[in-house]
């Protein structure tokens, strides 16, 4: 185990916890000394992440919970179970979200994409805030943590305007909830991903050519790493952020400060002392 046990004594859900973001940062949360509460709608996959949890940690650290987030009673369900098995909840991480294949522009976008992504991006989000809020007003507070994105900040080169609405209102949400939870100790912040190597993203820039028109914003030249956005996570969850709250928190290799970006190679992969956990 290594690490500064940043997160010790600390119970912590990670939604989305299968695959990207939510599997690193659950890994992490865990080495940095949490329980931690796997979440997703994939049950095998957060099987497998409790596995690894085990075999980095040891045993009773972590737990998996099949979710769909968009269904409030399952994410009651979720909250209650966390602090049934750990007697507390002090980190939310709403993690969950997709990027669905027919998300589009504004004229082909279908309603069932919409309505579909809305669910699970934003219904999904006020659900785990919801439920979260009630858990965290019993252990003295507590830090929420809403997956947004640079699209809630900017237009994307590709089209896929659910998604970019429903990373917009999560923006919005965690800016309100911030402010009307902050003398109760509760922070909430959005994590703002930049473009990542994960299935989410990939499987949506399909063709090299979607993959570089979106490279072409990006100042540091490259896809981010998962593991780059847990680290940014663990930060917010911890301590060390207990000043920082309603932020929209951006890793993104500088594309939303990037009016042009630099000529020349891009880096290449994340340097490999950064995509180690």
């Amino acid at each position: 185990m290594t690490g500064m046990q940043r997160l010790s004594g600390k119970v912590a859900i990670i939604t989305g916890a299968a695959s990207g973001i939510g599997y690193e940062a659950s890994i992490l949360f865990a080495k940095e000394g949490a329980q931690v509460v796997c979440a997703d709608l994939n049950e095998q996959g957060i099987q497998k992440t409790v596995a690894k949890i085990t075999e980095l940690v040891g045993k009773d650290r972590a737990i998996a919970v099949k979710t769909d987030v968009s269904k409030e009673d399952q994410v009651k369900h979720l909250v209650d179970t966390a602090v049934k098995t750990f007697g507390k909840l002090n980190i939310m991480f709403n993690n969950a979200g997709i990027m669905h294949p027919e998300d589009d522009n504004a004229l082909t976008t279908q309603e069932r994409i919409w309505d579909l992504t809305m669910d699970i991006n934003v219904k999904g989000v006020w659900f785990g805030c919801k439920h979260a809020i009630l858990a965290m007003r019993e252990s003295g507070g507590g830090s929420i943590i809403n997956t947004a994105s640079f699209v809630a900040l900017m237009g994307a080169a590709t089209p896929q305007l659910a998604y970019t609405a429903s990373k917009g209102a999560v923006l919005a949400m965690t800016r309100e909830l911030a402010m009307v939870h902050a003398r109760e100790n509760i922070r909430f912040n959005a994590l703002c991903p930049g473009p990542l190597r994960t299935p989410l993203l990939m499987d949506f820039l399909n063709t090299e050519e979607k993959k570089q028109r979106r490279l072409v914003h990006v100042p540091q030249g490259r896809f981010g790493e998962a593991i780059e956005q847990a680290n940014a996570a663990l930060f917010l969850a911890s301590d060390e952020s207990s000043y920082i709250t309603g932020v929209d928190f951006r890793v993104d290799g500088g594309l939303a400060s990037a009016y042009v970006t630099p000529e020349g190679e891009p880096t290449g992969p994340v340097p490999k002392n950064f995509a180690e956990v």
